[in-house]
């Protein structure tokens, strides 16, 4: 599986990129928004991981009208906010939200290959599809 790990600068997408290369995801980082569309229209990865904050400010909707990369699915995640803090509800580019902090290699895989549409695996339930409130009920099952 690989990724691009869009962040606002190199520590954090370089960051991001090792929580992830840990899993054993390929990732490829990358600073900002516009370098990260065009990284993503080049290389098709199987999902973008992009920093939350980053994302609050995105071009979602030029996203969304690019016929490549609207098939590329978003995780958002973030090292500070926890999902009830978190406000991208009318995004539908988003595939789900990730708090770093807490997050298990297991659940963090899972949700990977559910989002990029691997055969026979399922995300956890309330991960997928941006509702932060299920996110952070997953924590306390």
């Amino acid at each position: 599986m690989h990724a691009v790990c869009i962040a606002r600068h190199r520590i954090l997408s370089d960051h991001i990129c090792s929580v992830f290369r840990a899993a054993g995801i390929a990732c490829e980082a990358v600073v900002g928004f516009a370098d990260g569309m065009k990284v993503t229209r080049s290389r098709f990865p199987d999902v973008v991981i992009c920093d939350y904050d980053l994302l609050v400010s995105a071009p979602l909707d030029e996203w969304e009208r690019d016929a490549l990369l609207v098939e590329v699915p978003i995780i958002a995640v973030s090292l500070t906010r926890r999902p009830e803090e978190a406000h991208l509800a009318n995004a539908r580019e988003i595939a789900g939200f990730l708090y770093l902090p807490t997050l298990e290699e297991e659940m963090l895989t899972r949700v990977l290959h559910a989002a990029a549409g691997r055969e026979g695996v399922r995300a956890p339930d309330g991960v997928m599809r941006w509702n932060p409130g299920d996110v952070e009920r997953l924590r306390h099952d």
